[in-house]
């Protein structure tokens, strides 16, 4: 995905926010910026442009 696995390692643990978009900690029960409580991984694949 990234340039290099450490970068990779970081991105993975990220979690964004279904209602909002925002970046959250891994770990995170509820959203930082509205307080949603569904959150998602943030995807470790590159989509492919058309």
């Amino acid at each position: 995905m990234g340039r290099s696995p450490l970068a990779d390692a970081e991105l993975s643990k990220i979690w964004i926010c279904k209602k909002c978009k925002a970046r959250n900690r891994a770990g995170s029960t509820k959203c930082r910026r509205c307080g949603y409580p569904a959150l998602r991984p943030k995807r470790k694949d590159v989509k492919a442009k058309k």
